[in-house]
């Protein structure tokens, strides 16, 4: 791009951010304006349109009101107060967001547990943050039961606690007094949602009022939403992406939200066109299992305009928005707990956001030099952080100030909080938040995410990028997913890296070393492949990662086939026990 394109592009830029500060400016800490005030706003314009579309029902903002106007007496004639805590562990489902609605109602805080928890898990995220009661049903209800909490199960479907549906029928359905929720401000918390989990148990972020608020004005500023849209959500909603992004901002403008209980790629196509889907919430991972899937009749005859969501990789977007016909993706970067958001307003492919250097300060970012052995930022001789040059991959921090935009308000856990927090940056006693990732910035402006801090390591004196090597993987025919990271190797300094894959039909191993020795560098080439049934994630699609490194390539822990690259051979042999104890005796030039 020439200066005179930079510079126009960059005004524009501007100008529409300058359009979502204005639009979020009184979204701030001392604020009066709770998001249940922000609902019952969007009802009283919109009593009668269509609110959700559910396993073929339909439901109007009137009725999804006092649905939560139940939730929010109910609640009250249980003795909780504002500031109490409830956990609630529900599939997507219109009851999911009345819950949550109807408690805000009456200020008492929703702890959004992940569905796919169980056992010590399930205990710790509900009592992490004291919860007086647990909200659940079907499995879910179940699993609660079996962890024996001590608190009152509140079962919809009445089969493992209390009959919640049941109680609900004889509750008001009129408002609450807007009055009991008056003394709640901008930085109260409003839900507990937790960090997934992917190494170690989960942490419980805070999500404040301004917080959640501010979600809901980032969907809408990312594809111009409005009443007339009809969305299809069918991420988790108890995730960040699912909840804030998708939910909240159709709730705000008064738009139609077409509800599923879970990701299903051959139904995808069939609920979008079939209900006229406008626009749909994604996770870049799901978008990936749609790529792959087999071609749907109805995957070109939609009236989507657009994708909005997170994590969708380069690879992906373009071969995703040609072959669905989607006009545009509008990917947004950000953290459940986290200061920091980067837009991607124009679609430019791969990129996570656009953030001109010129405009770091008004955005509070920055973008430093990090050391990926020891996993923290390079410091100079004065010890402040440096500043990563163009196109070098770098950690970003985001400054901590007192605006609705730059608070940070952590976790429920104090120890957990500020191990988030980096002082001293650019001068002394200045602190920023860590998101833990590494981005590059390009000229242009354009910031493309290159790996998270822990997943990038060090191999044969190189850094390796474990989404680098993903994407040059996933690229291969008959790769249909691949989760790269580093393990440990007795006697030799860093980490080599390790793959492991699902595969289909058509996947041929004989030409992937010849084929990643065209795409790679030869030190980022994974030494191991490990072909799995299926993949491990997580209930919002990330990749389980820790039980893999431990296992490694060791034949008395993996059951699955192991290949590796054999340096004599240049091509990937099977991993038999003769070659383990080879590498274990370091027999190999590595």
């Amino acid at each position: 791009m020439n200066l005179f394109s930079r510079i126009k592009n960059d005004l524009s830029f501007a100008r529409k951010l300058s359009g979502i500060l204005k639009m979020t400016k009184d979204i701030q800490p001392d604020s009066p304006v709770t998001i249940a005030d922000e609902i019952e706003a969007t009802v009283d314009r919109s009593p009668g349109t269509t609110a959700f579309i559910f396993e073929g029902q339909s439901q109007t903002y009137a009725a999804f009101d006092e649905r939560a106007n139940q939730i929010a007496h109910w609640a009250t004639a249980q003795g909780f107060q504002s500031g109490d805590t409830v956990a609630m562990i529900l599939e997507n489902c219109p009851d999911f967001v009345a819950v949550w609605f109807g408690l805000s109602k009456i200020g008492v805080v929703t702890a959004l547990i992940n569905t796919n928890l169980e056992g010590d898990g399930l205990s710790h995220c509900i009592n992490i943050v004291g919860s007086k009661a647990i909200i659940a049903g079907g499995e879910q209800a179940k699993r609660a039961k079996d962890i024996q909490s001590g608190l009152t199960i509140w079962d919809f479907d009445g089969k493992s606690g209390e009959d919640l549906t049941d109680t609900l029928s004889s509750q008001s359905k009129t408002r609450p007094d807007a009055g009991v929720r008056s003394h709640l401000r901008g930085s109260d918390t409003c839900l507990f949602i937790y960090t997934s989990g992917t190494t170690g148990l989960p942490k419980a972020a805070k999500i404040t009022q301004m917080r959640f608020r501010g979600m809901g004005r980032t969907g809408i500023a990312l594809c111009g939403m409005n009443g007339d849209d009809r969305i299809y959500n069918v991420l988790p909603l108890y995730h960040t992406t699912g909840l804030g992004l998708g939910m909240v901002s159709a709730l705000h403008v008064g738009a139609t939200t077409i509800l599923r209980r879970k990701f299903s790629a051959s139904a995808f196509w069939d609920d979008v066109a079939d209900n006229d889907a406008t626009l749909f919430a994604y996770i870049g991972e799901f978008c990936r299992y749609l790529l792959n899937a087999d071609t749907h009749p109805k995957e070109t005859s939609h009236k989507l305009r657009a994708g909005f969501g997170n994590g969708l990789r380069g690879e992906v977007w373009a071969p995703f928005v040609e072959r669905f016909k989607v006009p545009s993706m509008r990917e947004i970067y950000g953290s459940t707990e986290g200061n920091v958001a980067l837009l991607n307003l124009d679609g430019t492919v791969g990129a996570v956001g656009h953030a001109p250097k010129w405009l770091d300060k008004k955005l509070g970012l920055a973008f430093v030099k990090f050391d990926v052995v020891e996993e923290v930022p390079i410091r100079d001789k004065s010890g402040f952080c440096i500043k990563a040059d163009v196109d070098e991959a770098g950690e970003v921090l985001g400054r901590i100030g007192t605006s609705g935009r730059q608070a940070f308000s952590g976790y429920h856990e104090k120890k957990a909080t500020k191990s988030k927090i980096l002082t001293d940056v650019f001068e002394a006693g200045d602190r920023w938040f860590r998101t833990g990732d590494l981005m590059k910035r390009d000229r242009d402006g354009y910031v493309y995410f290159i790996d998270r801090v822990g997943d990038t390591f060090r191999w044969k004196g190189e850094n390796v990028a474990t989404n680098e090597v993903s994407d040059a993987l996933s690229k291969y025919p008959g790769i249909s997913l691949a989760n790269v990271y580093g393990i440990a190797v007795p006697g030799i300094e860093g980490k080599a890296g390790m793959a492991a894959i699902t595969v289909d039909g058509g996947f041929d191993l004989n030409g992937l070393h010849a084929y990643l020795a065209q795409h790679l560098p030869a030190y980022a080439i994974p030494l191991f492949i490990r072909i799995q049934p299926e993949a491990e994630t997580t209930g919002t699609f990330k990749f389980r990662k820790v039980e893999l490194v431990k296992e490694g390539f060791d034949l008395t822990k993996v059951d699955d086939p192991i290949w590796f690259a054999d340096p004599e051979e240049e091509s990937y042999i099977k991993f038999g026990s003769a070659e383990h104890k080879r590498i274990n005796e370091g027999g190999y030039r590595l």
